[in-house]
């Protein structure tokens, strides 16, 4: 059964994990993505460990869904190559700087001069209006620009990354969403567009959406920063045999926390009976927090939260996730073999559709594997393609 994107064709010109991971969730949900390569192929392809030069785990990871076309668009060749190939498109997605898309006389302009009614999107550090635009961006970056890396530090010792490239994923999916509403449009109306995603307001919309707090108003009613996300004491708490994490956070969770815990002088205490009292007072209700969890063990909190509805987890490694019973339960690891790399795990589609589930259909590809098959499919011919990959412009893979 096809995905819900089946029959949409999007060229994928971005590199590293931002682009690649956007166009990897459009091909899960079913779209056909054309993944263009220069010569020299995506950098993330070479960075881990591996069976084969430039099949590393990040790319498994980030491009299954995809076929590989190797064009040097600095030639020519490569660009008219790529030109037929939009001929056939509904979408283009890149990520590079605007100034060297218009290098390559690749922008907007220029592609819907050969397809009118193309959705062209870029993602990129900064939006082209602000002063910042030329600068050259990658996620560390840009968690520090948006300030994230500064609310990483309030709670340690000084500003530092988050454990995972979350400035590129986080812009990974606005682009998702923004493909997909260029791409309704276009279905509506017949008509294309471009599309900006800048990483830094992206950025700074996700991270103060909940932290512009008292400035909110104008003037301001206060400075910026939610005080519970920010206590140095929000943390998993320790229990008598580990670890664990409690979120009670209605009224009712509180007042059973407090009696699990020993604590019944607590039910009912004004600085904790509502919402707006426990953010008022936040560090000192975790600081109790942390203290009463050593009274029982993990286990015991996790049964007695799960019968009185009180959010709680155990506290997972990453090497725990692989005998998590709910990942088992919904097959969320799923062993696969590659054409070329052997037995390899990939990872489940986490969102499911009834009438039309995400799949998927083809594993991450060697560089240029799909050269030749792409370039018939454009339209040209034999002779032309046994120029392209004489002159080099084209590789097969």
């Amino acid at each position: 059964m096809p995905g819900p994107l089946h029959g949409l064709r999007i060229l994928d010109l971005t590199s590293v994990v931002l682009g690649p991971f956007a166009t990897m969730t459009l091909g899960d949900l079913g779209a056909d993505i054309v993944k263009i390569e220069a010569p020299e192929g995506d950098m993330l392809r070479g960075i881990g460990p591996g069976r084969n030069p430039g099949m590393g785990p990040m790319h498994l990871a980030y491009n299954r869904n995809k076929r590989s076309i190797v064009l040097d668009l600095k030639q020519p060749d490569g660009r008219d190559a790529l030109l037929k190939l939009v001929e056939g498109a509904d979408a283009v997605l890149h990520n590079m700087r605007p100034q060297a898309m218009a290098a390559l006389r690749l922008t907007y302009d220029d592609l819907r001069a050969v397809k009118p009614d193309i959705v062209y999107c870029g993602a990129y550090g900064y939006g082209a209006k602000g002063p910042y635009a030329s600068r050259p961006a990658f996620d560390d970056v840009i968690q520090s620009v948006s300030g994230l890396s500064h609310l990483m530090g309030l709670t340690g010792d000084g500003p530092r990354y988050a454990p995972t490239v979350l400035a590129d994923k986080t812009s990974g999916l606005t682009l998702v969403y923004a493909t997909l509403a260029g791409l309704i449009h276009k279905l509506r109306t017949g008509e294309g567009q471009f599309i900006e995603v800048p990483m830094f307001e992206t950025m700074v919309a996700f991270t103060m959406s909940e932290h512009l707090w008292g400035r909110s108003f104008v003037p301001p009613l206060g400075g910026t920063g939610y005080d519970r996300v920010l206590a140095p004491e929000r943390r998993p708490n320790r229990t008598s045999d580990g670890w664990v994490a409690l979120m009670p956070y209605s009224t009712q969770n509180w007042d059973d926390f407090f009696r699990f815990a020993g604590r019944e002088d607590l039910v009912g205490e004004p600085r904790f009976a509502t919402i707006g009292s426990r953010t008022d007072h936040i560090r000192e209700l975790y600081a109790i927090k942390a203290e009463v969890s050593q009274r029982h063990t993990t286990q015991e909190w996790l049964d007695y939260c799960a019968a009185h509805s009180i959010p709680a987890a155990q506290v997972n490694t990453l090497d725990d996730l692989f005998d998590d019973p709910h990942l088992k339960a919904v097959d969320f690891f799923r062993p696969v073999e590659h054409p070329s790399e052997g037995p390899i795990l990939n990872l489940g589609i986490p969102v499911r559709f009834t009438a039309s589930p995400g799949d998927v259909r083809r594993q991450a590809p060697r560089l240029g594997e799909h050269s030749q098959a792409l370039l018939r499919e454009a339209g040209l011919s034999e002779e032309e393609i046994a120029g392209l990959l004489a002159r080099r412009v084209a590789i097969q893979g």
